[in-house]
């Protein structure tokens, strides 16, 4: 192995079952809500269709899939579009066409780096500002690219998200074209994960400008549909491809890789999602109410965690936080607690939620960090979830205040312990 290893790299001999299972990151959070009826009844029209849908994405999805990017002013033309069963999967594709290294943010969404080992291409994490998740400081990113080509690596992608999966922030425009600078300066292909750009929390006062609008010619951005019109459980996901020679190549090169996996959208999900896409009103109403209550869980979430003692940006998109508790570290220690896959275990006990520690998305194990999902705060009966949706204030419902009541106590418990840790004065 050359001097410069991959980030994420296991040392020889090491075994990584002792701290589970961590080369695969859990997967998108989901939302708690019940499944929009004019979806379902759309996927339930489409289920008895006998031919499948062809790779790549049939007439109807690729044409929403156009039109939802023409409504936010990134019109594609026929033949730079693709759809496929799941982000994860058009990323698989993209890294095995475009070859060479991979390089992405450190902390970063846990299926990004999976995919590159998986073609045996090594991945390398980058700092990113303090400011905000989900794209690299430039000059940590220039570093890192000079160092690997000087020990004879060959780094060509940089994945990022400008609404980011886990640290649910929003990059601001001017941190982003820094890092977007720089990555052209270098001549890397770039791909934006835009999974969450539909979920601002406040989108009137959020910034929000995609990296193809600053370098249209060496963008791919890739959409995964379960971010905010679909349900978790129906894999869809969109790609839109650079309009440049660079692009029309690269979009065959990946409909050939995703001709051999035969990786097709399930007919009735293709149906379900060009309906979403089309943001029909129902669509859009469901999208807009469960931003605002994922908003509003996150907010109670981000102020017991603070309260505690504990660090994390403020949410602005997404249904997720992510939380520093190294301030809490005595705490923690005097439970058996020392790295983030013991947090991960703590947590996810105490809880009863999954709290994925921060190892599973690139971050160093010995950080005490973890991801925590408001989504697993809704959960309920089929008539709780809805309620959710139409309350005015769903904070106050039994179940979801059973469950912050919950979270508070554990995170309150964490506090007193750290405070009987001080040393007095």
């Amino acid at each position: 192995m050359r001097p410069t290893e991959p980030e994420d790299a296991e040392p020889e001999g090491a075994e990584p079952e002792d701290h589970g299972p961590v080369r695969y990151g859990p997967p998108l959070p989901p939302d708690g809500l019940p499944v929009l009826p004019e979806l379902a009844s759309v996927l339930a029209e489409a289920a008895g269709r006998a031919d499948g849908e062809p790779v790549g994405g049939g007439p109807a999805l690729l044409d929403a899939a156009r039109g939802y990017w023409a409504r936010r002013g990134a019109p594609a033309e026929q033949g730079r579009v693709v759809a496929g069963p799941g982000a994860p999967t058009l990323l698989l594709a993209l890294t095995a066409a475009l070859g060479g290294d991979v390089l992405v943010p450190r902390p970063c969404a846990p299926w990004w780096a999976p995919y590159a080992r998986l073609l045996g291409r090594p991945v390398f994490h980058v700092a990113t500002p303090a400011e905000c998740g989900g794209v690299p400081d430039p000059y940590a990113l220039l570093e890192t690219v000079r160092r690997v080509r000087a020990e004879g690596g060959d780094p060509r992608l940089l994945v990022l998200s400008v609404a980011d999966d886990p640290t649910a922030t929003v990059a601001p425009p001017e941190v982003l074209h820094e890092a977007v600078e720089a990555a052209a300066g270098e001549g890397l292909h770039l791909v934006s994960d835009e999974t969450w750009r539909d979920t601002l929390h406040a989108p009137y006062d959020t910034v929000l400008v995609s990296p193809a609008e600053m370098l249209p010619e060496r963008v791919t951005v890739v959409s995964d549909l379960a971010g905010a019109l679909l349900p978790v459980g129906w894999p869809a996901a969109v790609a839109r491809f650079p309009a440049s020679a660079v692009g029309d190549g690269l979009h065959a090169r990946v409909l050939d890789v995703l001709t051999a996996l035969q990786a097709r959208v399930a007919a009735p999900v293709a149906a379900a999602a060009a309906y979403a896409l089309a943001e029909p009103e129902p669509v859009a109403a469901r999208t807009a109410a469960a931003v605002r209550l994922h908003a509003r869980v996150a907010d109670a979430v981000h102020a017991t965690v603070v309260a505690a003692g504990g660090l994390a940006l403020p949410p602005r998109a997404g249904r997720h936080l992510y939380v520093d508790l190294g301030p809490l570290r005595e705490a923690l220690a005097a439970h058996g607690v020392g790295d983030a896959q013991e947090l991960e275990d703590f947590l996810s006990a105490r809880l009863g939620m999954p709290a994925p520690g921060g190892h599973r998305f690139g971050d160093d194990l010995g950080a005490l960090r973890v991801r925590l999902s408001t989504g697993m705060l809704l959960d309920g009966t089929d008539a709780q979830r809805a309620e959710c949706l139409m309350s005015p204030t769903p904070l106050e419902l039994p179940h979801v205040q059973r469950a912050l009541m919950l979270l508070r106590s554990v995170f309150d418990d964490l506090r007193d312990d750290a405070q009987r840790w001080e040393p007095p004065r």
